[in-house]
């Protein structure tokens, strides 16, 4: 088993420990997390827990066990749609119970195992378990996702996103009418210092901005329109969730469950409706768009008949 000594620079002092060996050894956070967790990392003798603070001139002593490299397994996706393919770029149509790529923490199935299921070659570009991917959906939210089949069209997507020019719209279902019926919520997104799994809006956090337009309001619920300035992990429901407006179906971040029973909701209410940017080989501007899924639109002519 491989064993380190390491100093903790300045830079992370006082940082969680599951974050400095994240860092420190280029580990995923889920990896530090599981070798903190088997109680092989030391700091001056004594056993650190993920949540415990590291300070600066700390020597940690780390021995881990090498996990089996992440790889693609070839597995066909029921409901996963093809909405656009030329040489350099796929566009899919994802559905919910889907991932983007393999991870440690997820051992079901994933868009590019239902892409090579299919036959359709990708990127080597980025990390073998996650080449060509250039933007990620939750696993409980459905919509268009953008993968790169060349490496051009790796390094111009990623790009693109970095600064921004990728153009995404979602819609969500929100509990309750929001006010402002159309605006902004501006604020920070880190992790949820009480349960770990989860975001929050935090003071130190990264920033975030969410623009939301409302659509529809019902009795109980709002459907809206969002667009993101910032793609931080569960950006669209930590946000809304901290206004008071869960998002529908959405347990994680205070949705009401007997609302999500009555529409017939195992999921949060959150599609990926439309996506354009300009193509990595072209340079014409491409723009594709997907409907509702049947969970979704059942959902929302319940919450309209209510």
């Amino acid at each position: 088993m491989p064993t380190r000594m390491i100093p903790v620079p300045e830079g992370l002092d006082g940082e969680r420990a599951d974050m400095a060996l994240s860092r420190l050894l280029g580990f995923s956070r889920t990896t530090a997390q599981g070798v903190l967790a088997a109680g092989t990392v030391l700091s001056n003798g004594q056993v650190l827990t993920k949540s415990d603070r590291v300070l600066s001139g700390d020597i940690l002593d780390v021995t881990w066990t090498e996990a089996e490299p992440l790889r693609v397994v070839e597995t066909p996706v029921d409901g996963l749609t093809i909405v656009h393919l030329d040489d350099d770029i796929v566009v899919v149509d994802k559905p919910v119970g889907v991932v983007a790529h393999p991870a440690t923490s997820w051992s079901g199935p994933t868009v590019l195992g239902a892409l090579a299921a299919l036959g359709i070659t990708v990127a080597a570009g980025g990390p073998p378990e996650r080449n060509c991917i250039v933007q990620r959906l939750d696993v409980g939210t459905s919509g268009l996702m953008v993968v790169a089949r060349s490496e051009r069209a790796y390094s111009v997507l990623k790009r693109a996103f970095k600064e921004r020019t990728v153009h995404k719209v979602y819609h969500a279902l929100v509990q309750g009418q929001l006010d402002p019926l159309n605006g902004t919520i501006d604020a920070p997104i880190g992790r949820n210092q009480a349960h770990d799994w989860k975001f929050a809006v935090v003071a130190d956090g990264r920033p975030a901005a969410t623009h939301y337009k409302t659509l529809e309001a019902f009795r109980f619920a709002s459907l809206v329109e969002v667009t993101l300035e910032t793609g931080r992990t569960h950006q669209i429901r930590v946000h809304m969730a901290s206004q008071r407006h869960p998002l529908v179906g959405d347990p994680l971040y205070g949705a009401d469950p007997t609302l999500s029973r009555r529409l017939g909701l195992e999921r949060q209410w959150l599609h990926a409706v439309s996506l354009s940017f300009v193509h990595p080989a072209t340079t014409e501007l491409v723009q594709f768009s997907s409907s509702y899924p049947d969970d979704l639109q059942g959902a929302l002519k319940a919450i309209a008949d209510t």
